[in-house]
C-alpha cells in the first residue's frame, strides 16, 4: 500500500483536482492507496477568519460562508456529471449549515476558543476530501472515505495535537483491515482527542497526516504531491538559480525542514523515518519530473555534500551575560527553565566557552513575555550588578547550511563566513551541533536575501557567479563599456562562469535601476525616462537594495561622485574608479579609501587611473606584492600629451592639434588639466603612493609649457588663446627640432621625489618612437636595475579606458 497527499493549489479548482484524479488513478492500478487531501487552496485562512468576525459581531462571517459554500458548489458541479451531483451537494449544504451554526454560537457568545477554532478549520479538510470522494465514485473507482477524527487520536493540545501513536496505529490497521478498497480517501490535518473533540496537527498538518498512515500500514512509499518539483537548495522567491534536490536524507530534510523550508515539515519527516518509509515530493502540474526521494541515506557526490540552504525570519536574539556568571553552575537551567514556563520555544543556543554569556534565538512574537520571564528569573543577579540586564535584538533572522557529510570536509565553515564577511554581512551569533548537519548564523532581516545568494553562489552555483554592477557615468567611455559588457556577456558566463549584471546606470540628472538587470538593448532610452535622482540618490539605493557581489563604477570626472566612495567600501560595496580624483586627493583620504578597503574586505580598485587599458598598476603591485622594491619611474603618461606633440609640427596651429585630440576622446573635458600637467602629476603620484611614497600633489615639481593666460576663462576662452600663442608654440617644436630630439611630456619619480615637464628626447631614448596616443612606462627596480621592466601600449581613447575599467571589474569577480 502507498500514500498519496495532495493539497494547495492541486485542489484549488475543478481543473486541477483533475490533475489529481488523473494522478491517483495511475497510481491505484499499482497498488492500493491511501489519498490524503487538505483544504481547498486559502479556504482554510477564510474559515479561520469568518470565526474571528463572528467573535466580534461582526456579521460579515455570514456573506464569506456564503461565498465558501459557492465556490465547494461550484467546483462539485463543474467536477460530477449532472445526474450525479445531487448527493454530494446535499452533503455539502449539510456541512455548511453545521458550520455556520457553530459560527453563529461564537457570535452570540463573543468568544473563540482554541477548540471551537479546531472544530471550525477542520471544516476545509472535510469538504475538499467529500468532493473528491464523490468525483472517484462518479467514475467507478473502488474508493471509501475515511474520516480522520476517528482513526487519529492526539491529546487536547488545540491547534497542535500530540498524536498517540500506539492507539492511532490500532485505529487505523483494525479499520482497513474490516474496510478493504483499493482507494481510501481522508482529510488531512484532523484528529480528534480521547473525548471525541476536534483538534487539528498544526502547521504542515496535511503532511503530517500522510506520514502517520503511511506508518500504520508500512507503506511502500508516501508522496507528497505540490505545486513545485521538489525541495530546493534555497527558496526560489530569493534565488533565482535555486534548483531541486533529488535526493536527501531524512535528517537532512528534517534540518531543512526546521529553518524554514516549507515544501515539507518537521513532524511529517518522524513517523517515517523510524519504520524507512520513502518519501518523494512531486510536482501535481509536472508529474514526469523527478521530484525529491528522502530516504534513509542519501548519496553523497563531490559537489553535494552542501544538500540546501534555508532561513527563518522574525528571530529575537536575547543575550544574558556577566561576570557573575562565571563558573556558577545552574545559570542555563534557570534560563531553560524561565522561558519553558512561558512555553517560549527556542530554536538557536550558543554560550561562550569563558560562560560569560549565553545567548539564545527565540520567535519575535515571543519577546515581551520572555524578557519579562527572564527578567524575573535573575531579578536579583541583575539588581546586584553580577548579571548585566538582559539585551535584546529584534529584527533578526536565522539563516542555515544543511548537509549531513559536512562533517567530513574541512573548510566549510571558512568558506560560508568568508564569503558573507566578503559581502559586509555581519553575523551575530553562531552555533553548530557537533554532528556537523548544519552550521547557523544569526544576522540581520535586512541581510538575508543576499546572504542566502552569496551562499548558494558559493556552494551550489557552478554555472556563474553574478556581479551586480551600477555604473555611474553613461557617456563616451560609460556607453563603450556598456557596449563592452554586452558584447562579452556570454564569453564570461561560458568561459569564466561569471554574469556581469548591469543592475543600475546614473548621469547627472537621472538614476535607472532594476534588479533583474538593465535593458543593455534600451538603456539609453530608459535611462531618459528614468526617475530624477542625483549621485546620493544612486548610491543611497544602491546600498538599500544590498544585493550580493555589488560593484560600484566611477566613469566620470566627478569629485562629488568620487566623495561617496567611501560609504561604499563600509557596505562592503566594491569601488572600480575610472575617475582620478579620489586617488589623487590629500595622501589622507587616499589612505583611508584603502584602509577602508582592507576592513571591509572589499575591492577598490583603479587601474585606468594612470594608464587607460594599460596594466600598470597590476604590474606595480605585482612587483611590490613578490617583495621587489621601484627605485624610479619615468614615463609618459598622458596619451593626449603623446597624441599632441607627436602630431604637431608647426605646419598646422597647435590649437588645431588639441582641439582634433579633444573631438576623438584623447582628453579630458577641460584640455587644460591634460595640457596643464595636471592630469600627469595626478598619475605619477599615484603611482608613487602605490609604491609607498606619500606624496602630495604641492611636493609634484610642474614645468609648464602653456603660457598662463591659457588657463584664464572657458574652454572657448583656452582654445582662443592658444591660437594667439601659437608663435609660442612654433618655438617649442623648433628648439626641440634643432637638437635631433622630439617633444615628450615625461614624469618621474625617483628618491621619493616626483617631476612633470616637456623634455627634448633623443632619438637613442625609449620614449623617441612613441607615436599616436600610446602611453610608456619604465620601472627600474631592485630586479630591473638596468633594463627596466616596460609596459607601452594606447594611454587615451574610451575604448581602451572602458576596456581597462572591464578588466577592473573581472578583478573585482575573480
Amino acid at each position: 500500500m502507498q500514500v498519496l497527499k495532495f493539497g494547495g493549489s492541486s485542489v484549488a479548482n475543478s481543473v486541477n483536482i483533475n490533475r489529481v484524479v488523473s494522478i491517483v488513478q495511475s497510481s491505484i492500478q499499482k497498488e492500493a492507496t491511501i489519498l490524503v487531501v487538505s483544504a481547498l487552496g486559502g479556504i482554510t485562512d477564510n474559515l479561520l477568519h469568518a470565526g474571528e468576525l463572528a467573535s466580534h459581531a461582526d456579521e460579515a462571517y455570514k456573506q464569506l460562508l456564503k461565498e465558501m459554500e459557492n465556490r465547494h458548489l461550484d467546483t462539485v458541479r463543474e467536477l460530477l456529471p449532472i445526474q450525479q451531483q445531487s448527493a454530494t451537494l446535499s452533503l455539502l449544504k449539510q456541512q455548511f449549515n453545521e458550520l455556520e451554526g457553530i459560527c453563529d454560537g461564537v457570535f452570540l457568545l463573543g468568544e473563540l476558543s482554541a477548540r471551537t477554532k479546531d472544530r471550525i478549520v477542520s471544516y476545509g479538510e472535510l469538504l475538499s476530501s467529500m468532493m473528491i470522494s464523490a468525483k472517484f465514485q462518479s467514475l467507478g473507482v473502488n474508493q471509501h472515505w475515511l474520516d480522520s477524527r476517528k482513526l487519529i487520536i492526539t491529546n487536547s493540545s488545540h491547534g497542535n495535537a500530540v498524536v498517540d501513536f500506539v492507539q492511532t496505529e490500532k485505529n487505523i490497521q483494525d479499520y482497513l483491515k474490516i474496510n478493504p478498497h483499493q482507494l481510501y480517501i481522508a482529510p488531512g490535518f484532523i484528529s480528534s482527542d480521547t473525548h471525541g473533540n476536534t483538534t487539528t496537527l498544526g502547521r504542515g498538518g496535511s503532511d503530517y497526516t500522510g506520514a502517520i498512515y503511511a506508518a500504520a500500514v508500512q507503506a511502500s512509499a508516501l508522496e507528497i504531491w505540490t505545486d513545485v518539483s521538489g525541495m530546493m537548495t534555497a527558496d526560489p522567491r530569493l534565488v533565482q538559480n535555486a534548483r531541486p534536490i533529488q535526493r536527501i536524507s531524512y535528517q537532512e530534510a528534517m534540518e531543512l525542514s526546521h529553518f524554514g523550508a516549507k515544501i515539507i515539515y518537521p513532524p511529517t519527516i518522524q513517523p517515517v523515518m523510524k519504520k524507512q518509509i520513502p518519501v518523494w515530493v512531486k510536482n501535481t502540474f509536472a508529474p514526469d519530473d523527478f521530484g525529491t526521494l528522502v530516504e534513509h541515506e542519501s548519496a553523497v557526490t563531490p559537489d553535494s555534500f552542501i544538500r540546501g540552504i534555508s532561513s527563518i525570519n522574525r528571530i529575537s536574539l536575547l543575550s544574558l551575560e556577566g561576570s557573575g556568571m562565571v563558573g556558577i553552575p545552574g545559570f542555563s537551567k534557570r534560563l531553560f527553565e524561565a522561558l519553558a514556563l512561558e512555553k517560549v520555544n527556542v530554536i538557536l543556543i550558543t554560550q561562550s566557552s569563558s560562560e560569560h554569556s549565553i545567548c539564545v534565538g527565540i520567535n519575535e512574537a515571543d519577546t515581551d513575555k520572555a524578557k519579562r520571564a527572564i527578567d524575573h528569573a535573575f531579578d536579583h543577579e541583575i539588581r546586584s550588578g553580577k548579571v548585566d540586564p538582559l539585551k535584546v535584538e529584534t529584527g533578526q533572522s536565522i539563516v542555515a547550511l544543511v548537509g549531513e557529510q559536512m562533517k567530513s570536509h574541512p573548510g566549510i565553515s571558512g568558506k560560508m563566513f568568508g564569503v558573507l564577511g566578503r559581502n559586509g554581512i555581519n553575523v551575530r551569533a553562531i552555533a553548530q551541533g557537533s554532528s556537523e548537519k548544519n552550521i547557523s548564523a544569526v544576522l540581520s532581516s535586512a541581510d538575508v536575501k543576499k546572504a542566502i545568494n552569496v551562499l548558494h553562489e558559493e556552494f551550489f552555483e557552478t554555472t556563474y557567479k553574478q556581479l551586480n554592477v551600477f555604473i555611474a557615468g553613461t557617456g563616451n567611455v560609460g556607453g563603450k563599456l556598456i557596449g563592452q559588457i554586452q558584447k562579452q556577456f556570454k564569453y564570461l558566463q561560458d568561459h569564466l562562469r561569471l554574469q556581469i549584471q548591469i543592475t543600475g546606470l546614473a548621469n547627472s540628472k537621472r538614476i535607472l535601476i532594476n534588479e533583474e538587470g538593465v535593458n543593455l538593448a534600451d538603456w539609453k532610452q530608459d535611462l531618459q525616462q528614468a526617475q530624477q535622482g542625483n549621485i546620493h540618490d544612486f548610491v543611497q539605493q544602491i546600498i538599500q537594495k544590498n544585493l550580493r557581489n555589488s560593484v560600484f563604477v566611477d566613469v566620470t570626472a566627478n569629485a562629488e561622485v568620487a566623495s561617496v566612495y567611501g560609504s561604499l567600501l563600509e557596505k562592503s560595496i566594491s569601488v572600480v574608479a575610472c575617475n582620478k580624483i579620489a586617488a589623487s586627493s590629500s595622501y589622507a583620504s587616499y589612505k583611508k579609501l584603502k584602509s577602508l578597503s582592507r576592513e571591509y574586505n572589499t575591492s577598490f580598485l583603479f587601474e585606468t587611473n594612470v594608464g587607460a587599458g594599460l596594466p600598470v598598476i597590476g604590474t606595480l603591485n605585482d612587483l611590490l606584492r613578490s617583495g621587489d622594491q621601484v627605485n624610479r619611474i619615468q614615463a609618459v603618461l598622458s596619451g593626449t600629451l603623446n597624441f599632441v606633440f607627436n602630431h604637431y609640427d608647426a605646419t598646422r596651429p597647435f590649437a588645431q592639434v588639441v582641439r582634433k585630440a579633444q573631438e576623438e576622446g584623447y582628453t579630458e573635458p577641460d584640455p587644460r588639466l591634460d595640457l596643464g600637467g595636471t592630469d600627469v602629476m595626478r598619475k605619477i603620484m599615484i603611482l608613487a603612493r602605490e609604491a609607498g611614497q606619500q606624496l602630495e600633489m604641492e611636493d609634484i615639481s610642474n614645468e609648464y609649457f602653456l603660457p598662463a593666460s591659457c588657463f584664464e576663462g572657458s574652454v572657448e576662452d583656452f582654445y582662443a588663446e592658444m591660437e594667439k600663442q601659437e608663435a609660442h608654440f612654433q618655438a617649442l617644436y623648433q628648439a626641440a627640432a634643432n637638437k635631433n630630439c622630439k617633444l615628450k611630456f615625461v614624469a618621474q619619480y625617483e628618491n621619493g621625489k616626483a617631476s612633470v615637464g616637456l623634455q627634448h628626447i633623443p632619438a637613442d631614448s625609449d620614449f623617441y618612437h612613441l607615436y599616436g596616443k600610446d602611453n610608456l612606462v619604465l620601472f627600474y627596480t631592485e630586479r630591473y636595475p638596468e633594463q627596466p621592466l616596460v609596459i607601452k601600449g594606447a594611454g587615451a581613447g574610451a575604448d581602451v579606458t572602458a576596456s581597462g575599467v572591464f578588466a577592473d571589474i573581472i578583478r573585482v569577480a575573480r
